[in-house]
């Protein structure tokens, strides 16, 4: 049995060489379309971005909880609670992870709508999601309203999330596949800033701040939205989807050049071979795609399991509750965020040198060893009952940059660049599929 696996590794190692070697003899060059393509379809990850931001600073606004979450809102000004359970609300917390629970449910949906209808379809579809989810959170009246606001927008994200990607996956140059793939990562950071600093700035527009921080995403939405229709669709579904010619004018159009051969025969083979796999799903657990598989699983549950979701989310609340202000929370939680695109920028520039395995080691032990400081300065200083003093405050918020500058130039881009280079098109939206599970 050894011996078979190790004649399979052998074989498969095989496979990615004579895979690499070909992609260098396609031919084409890196086009003004591709780029704008790619920018475009990004604003997927930057309205993600803006949904996880922008909930975080909205639940930290008074006039919003005192409309929705009352209890809380009395819990939060009340010098006798526990900080630890100030925001302990089931309604609250019903608000924050409808999202996620919409989009898992979605991205287990929508995978076999991108492959039938296109990747531009689940775009436009996604688009659509977030619009009704800002409208009914902008206006919303009472919770039942808002968590349907949610759910659409998860509904969005679920959507997006598993087309984007794939569509920007797509349509790059194999040479730059994983360098665009880091602008969804990227896009995704800047929405979170823009989000924390709209927050920052509707705080002060009392009593309806908070609809305008909700209803902003209304503008990058609207962009996807019509960007769908004039947007190229991939050559590689409309080859899929039985149109070989329309997808080879595509692939001269994106590539700049006529002489195509060589991609446009492997992107036919390609979809051949799709199409005769019957179980999709149960053929990524197939032994070739073992490496494919692991990775789909492994990097995102263990990028989500860093604990970055908490800082991305709860950010403003955690500074409220061991002591900054309202507005010197927010600020704080900008400051974050942009560390963290620092860090990616970074990632960016030194990838090519640094490579891939190093940044996720160093990464993830800066990440490790903050969070043990941090829990022992929360374990040791701060009771429950009273804030912690200043100078604690000031050294648990410097950690909390240096763990987020680490994760910028680690494992939140590498989780999208490392799929990008390991899966190939046979199973790539099914491993795209799992990958969004393991976020959600």
């Amino acid at each position: 049995m050894a011996g078979d696996m190790g004649r399979e590794g052998k074989r498969a190692g095989e496979r990615g060489i004579s895979d690499e070697m070909r992609e260098r003899h396609y031919a084409g060059r890196t086009t003004t379309l591709v780029v704008v393509s790619c920018i475009v379809a990004a604003i997927g990850g930057f309205i993600f971005g803006y949904d996880l931001g922008i909930s975080g600073g909205v639940v930290s606004m008074d006039d919003f909880l005192q409309k929705f979450f009352p209890t809380v809102y009395v819990n939060k000004h009340s010098p006798r609670h526990n900080h630890y359970c100030k925001y302990d609300n089931q309604g609250l917390q019903a608000f924050t992870s409808s999202l996620y629970m919409a989009g898992l449910i979605s991205t287990l949906f929508i995978s076999p709508i991108t492959r039938r209808k296109g990747r531009r379809f689940s775009m436009f579809a996604g688009g659509v999601s977030y619009l009704i989810g800002a409208t009914l959170n902008a206006a919303a009246q009472n919770l039942p309203m808002l968590i349907i606001g949610r759910i659409m927008l998860g509904v969005g994200v679920g959507v997006t999330n598993q087309a984007v990607p794939l569509y920007m996956s797509e349509m790059a140059p194999a040479k730059l596949r994983g360098g665009l793939n880091i602008m969804f990562q990227l896009a995704l950071n800047y929405g979170v800033v823009s989000a924390n600093s709209i927050n920052y700035g509707t705080s002060k527009l009392k009593p309806w701040g908070w609809r305008l921080s909700l209803g902003l995403v209304a503008l990058p939405a609207s962009i996807l939205t019509l960007s769908s229709f004039v947007l190229s669709e991939t050559p590689n579904s409309l080859i899929e989807r039985g149109y070989p010619k329309e997808g080879r004018a595509v692939l001269e159009k994106i590539r700049g050049v006529s002489e195509v051969d060589v991609e446009f025969k492997d992107l036919v083979e390609a979809s051949r071979l799709s199409g005769q796999v019957k179980h999709p799903f149960l053929n990524i657990l197939q032994r070739r795609y073992r490496p494919q598989f692991v990775m789909a699983l492994l990097i995102p549950f263990f990028q989500q399991m860093t604990g970055i979701n908490v800082l991305t989310f709860y950010a403003p609340e955690f500074f409220q509750t061991i002591g900054f202000g309202s507005s010197s929370s927010l600020y704080s939680a900008i400051v974050l965020k942009a560390l963290s695109i620092v860090g990616l920028k970074i990632l960016i520039w030194r990838v090519d040198k640094w490579g891939r395995r190093r940044p996720f080691i160093v990464g993830g032990a800066v990440m490790f060893t903050c969070q043990i400081l941090i829990g022992c300065i929360l374990g040791f200083k701060f009771t429950g009952t009273e804030e912690l003093s200043k100078s604690w405050s000031i050294v648990t918020f410097v950690l909390m940059c240096i763990y987020a500058g680490g994760f910028g130039w680690s494992w939140g881009p590498l989780g999208d660049h490392k799929r990008a280079h390991r899966t190939d098109g046979t199973c790539v939206g099914k491993a795209l599929v799992l990958e969004e599970v393991c976020q959600e």
